[in-house]
């Protein structure tokens, strides 16, 4: 069953009591909440997601609630919180649904030690994994997008969950996050592009999230083999230029983006290095997203 089949009142009720059972990938996800808009951002981004009965295995009970009775009403905030932990600093009311997603990613970055996870997008086409690891401002996220409403199949906007048993790429297709001027690119990139509710003067400046395509969504399970390993920079009114990049220069800089490469050791380094040895690597740099997604598209035949 998925879950736009189901009804908003349902999806309410299900938050309310024990919460709603949904699998993201190779995750099941448990999330309670009494905050009326997480049901109408999981209707709009997360319509295409199985929904799961309450004798799945879940691998994540999250939940999202007021810190307090008082603060449903004086300076209303919201808590993120992970099998009764509570990893961050309330936020504000409004803000409830990013938080979902930021809290989902640690998560996922904190307890997924079978894969280096690297922040970094991913992508694929004709069964190649194209990899874009990024720092905030890079142009990930936007060229993620860009992509994805082209056709090509989403593993992930946020980490590329890399296994370190057989080095495959493994998909998280999450809503992808886009910040403060991305919005309005992408808005007029893909007018089809079904963009969520967009929260303002969070952290990181002006959030959207966009829909995951059903494709990607259907194809949750379905690794794919690393290809090429792209360093992209966006510049304003920039050239679009792709720049081979050497192995020994490309190792470095990933595992500048690595969450876990230290925890994992040599498991780490020997599959940053595996990665490596199996994927083209280029820095990229960029303004304007149809030249991009024409390159990109060229180089994945």
């Amino acid at each position: 069953m998925k879950l736009d089949t189901l009804s908003k009142k349902t999806v309410v009720r299900a938050l309310n009591s024990d919460g709603l059972r949904f699998k993201i990938g190779g995750f099941n996800v448990c999330l309670s909440s009494s905050v009326p808009a997480v049901a109408e951002h999981l209707l709009c981004l997360y319509g295409a997601f199985d929904v799961l009965d309450n004798t799945a295995f879940i691998d994540f009970y999250t939940a999202l609630e007021p810190p307090s009775k008082l603060r449903r009403f004086f300076r209303p905030q919201v808590n993120f919180s992970f099998d009764g932990y509570f990893p961050f600093k309330p936020l504000p009311y409004k803000q409830a649904s990013a938080m979902f997603e930021w809290g989902l990613n640690w998560c996922i970055a904190s307890h997924s030690h079978q894969y280096l996870i690297i922040h970094a997008s991913v992508v694929e086409r004709n069964g190649q994994a194209f990899i874009f690891p990024g720092t905030p401002g890079s142009g990930k996220s936007t060229l993620c997008a860009a992509l994805v409403s082209r056709g090509w199949r989403l593993l992930s906007d946020e980490m590329t969950l890399l296994s370190v048993n057989d080095g495959c790429v493994y998909p998280v297709p999450r809503p992808i996050s886009l910040k403060n001027r991305s919005i309005d690119v992408i808005q007029d990139f893909a007018p089809d592009a079904v963009i969520g509710e967009v929260f303002k003067n969070t952290a990181k400046g002006s959030i959207g999230h966009v829909r995951p395509s059903d494709d990607s969504v259907a194809l949750g399970e379905i690794p794919a083999q690393p290809a090429k390993l792209i360093f992209p920079k966006y510049e304003r009114d920039s050239n679009t230029v792709l720049t081979p990049l050497s192995k020994s220069r490309a190792l470095l800089k990933a595992a500048e983006n690595c969450f876990n490469y230290n925890i994992l050791g040599l498991k780490g380094f020997t599959s940053l290095s595996n990665l490596i040895d199996a994927s083209d690597c280029y820095e990229f740099k960029y303004s304007h997203l149809e030249e991009a997604v024409a390159l990109f598209t060229d180089l994945a035949h």
